[in-house]
């Protein structure tokens, strides 16, 4: 083996070495190029089209449950600086106007930003500006009107966690003002727990009141740490369950939760 002198030629790499180069820089073109494309075509779709979000919480349980992946249409009630997506509203002025703004309807499933702290909550729509609002023994009333309420079912399910609690099942029916309502079904420990007796509250204008199914079990309009929504705070309508985790090790006399897969969440008629 000979030893390099100062007069030897530098040292050249291998035939394959420069392609190679070639190929990871023409790739990474190719991937800045696609996210070029990709990025401003995701913004433009969750914006103005549908978004995905999760759920965290039990409070609209049975309808949805922790972990579920539900589609949410943005254009069901217009446009808001809440409507964009990552958060990008929040770099925006406050204002309450919607682009193209539609009033939601009693009964949709509403996702919207907290009135009062940052974040993303889903709750059912009850009422609507100027509807009285009103609760007595767990019984919902809007305008007065108690609203009709099936005899209660007892079950036992399994709560997020694990642990097993009991809870009464009834089917709720709210009237919408195009003459379609919507039945619907919620959960109830008793009919003597903290916000089972409320109101009566007559929603402001430009607001719109909510609750979660979860009767017991939500943090929603009748709470003084959330109260009424505004209207611009809307993000969009709750479509459907797109996915959703699976349960196994089922027990006998322990409720499976509902069949919820690409069912519409705010049924009519």
């Amino acid at each position: 083996m000979t030893t390099p002198t100062l007069t030897d030629p530098p040292a050249q790499g291998t035939p394959e070495d420069a392609p190679l180069a070639q190929r990871l820089l023409g790739e990474a073109r190719e991937f800045a190029r696609f996210l070029l494309v990709a990025a401003p075509a995701y913004l433009a779709f969750t914006t103005v089209a549908f978004a995905a979000y999760h759920i965290p919480s039990e409070s609209m349980v049975p309808a949805l449950e922790v972990g579920d992946r539900v589609a949410v249409s943005k254009f069901a009630y217009g446009y808001s600086r809440e409507s964009l997506p990552l958060n990008i509203g929040a770099l925006l002025p406050s204002s309450n106007t919607r682009f193209l703004g539609q009033t939601p309807r009693r009964g949709d499933v509403i996702v919207f930003k907290h009135p009062l702290e940052d974040k993303v909550m889903i709750k059912r729509l009850i009422g609507l500006p100027g509807d009285e609002i009103a609760v007595r023994n767990g019984v919902l009333l809007v305008n007065g009107v108690e609203e009709q309420r099936s005899d209660g079912e007892t079950l036992v399910r399994v709560a997020h966690g694990g642990a097993l609690e009991q809870a009464t099942r009834y089917r709720e029916t709210l009237p919408d003002t195009k003459g379609a309502p919507v039945t619907h079904a919620i959960h109830e420990f008793s009919d003597s727990e903290l916000l089972d007796d409320f109101g009566p509250y007559v929603v402001p204008a430009g607001n719109i009141f909510a609750m979660g199914d979860n009767r017991d079990n939500s943090l929603d309009s009748r709470w003084a740490g959330m109260g009424p929504v505004p209207m611009e705070n809307l993000i969009g309508r709750a479509e459907t369950v797109y996915f959703a985790m699976p349960r196994f090790g089922r027990q006998v006399g322990v409720e499976a939760p509902a069949p919820r897969l690409f069912r519409p969440l705010s049924p009519r008629g």
